[in-house]
């Protein structure tokens, strides 16, 4: 079996140990990838990104090295899955190999219009009912001082990037695959749902579990049995080629 690296982005607040339990559910073929974001994890020093764009160029930097060597796939949960859609145009639009699967999860279609809410901006207490009522973030964070003082800085940040991401039309449609994966209960409406089918001229399926925003969590053995099916069945440009000679 060809080797396919999937590179995993994390959602708002989160870093790459997200997806360490990962590794041992999927397929043997498949080499878990998730990213590093700046300001988190082994790059805890780093300077925290300015905007969508400044963290994409960064992914790409980190990646660009990679995917050359082997046939990839990427998976975005919420932020991740934002940063997802954009890598795939800046890789796209820099000419460079293309990924055959592209996972975005518990993400609303950006060409679908929202009123969002200014969570970057909230005093502390409300920031702090909100981002629990979300999910996903441990409580722990809020009661205890100096987690505070590491994690708000990160997470207030992470809400701005989304919050001041604008969508731009031209060349909006990818060429690629996408698998969309959606919380049954999360806060989006069908048209913010359906709307990732307008931007693909390939092959968009959608599928639903029982959860709210944070069913990666909660439903991760269903998830990667997704992720292993995609993957089993889609056949990586380099295998393709090497079956016609």
């Amino acid at each position: 079996m060809n080797k396919i690296n999937l590179f995993c982005l994390p959602y708002a607040g989160g870093s790459a140990a997200i997806y360490s339990s990962w590794k041992s559910a999927l397929m043997p073929n498949v080499v878990l990838r998730p990213i590093e974001l700046s300001g988190r994890g082994k790059r805890f020093d780093e300077t925290l990104y300015k905007n969508i764009d400044h963290a994409v160029n960064d992914v790409l930097n980190i990646m660009r090295s990679e995917i050359s060597k082997a046939p990839y796939a990427l998976f975005g949960h919420s932020m991740g899955g934002i940063m997802v859609y954009e890598l795939a145009r800046k890789i796209r639009e820099e000419q460079l190999p293309a990924p055959f699967e592209i996972f975005i999860s518990g993400k609303s279609a950006p060409n679908i219009q929202r009123e969002r809410k200014k969570f970057s901006q909230m005093p502390i207490n409300e920031f702090r009912k909100e981002v629990l009522n979300l999910g996903g973030t441990p409580k722990e964070f809020f009661e205890h001082p100096e987690l505070l003082d590491l994690f708000l800085p990160i997470l207030k940040n992470d809400f701005r990037l989304v919050e001041t991401y604008n969508f731009i039309e031209r060349n909006s449609i990818l060429e690629n695959d996408l698998t969309i994966l959606l919380g049954e209960h999360d806060d989006l409406t069908k048209e913010q749902e359906e709307g990732w089918s307008m931007l693909t001229n390939q092959k968009c399926s959608t599928h639903y579990f029982n959860g709210g925003h944070f069913f990666l969590n909660e439903k991760t053995e269903e998830v990667i049995a997704i992720l292993n099916k995609k993957l089993n069945q889609s056949k990586p440009q380099s295998a393709l080629q090497a079956e016609l000679f």
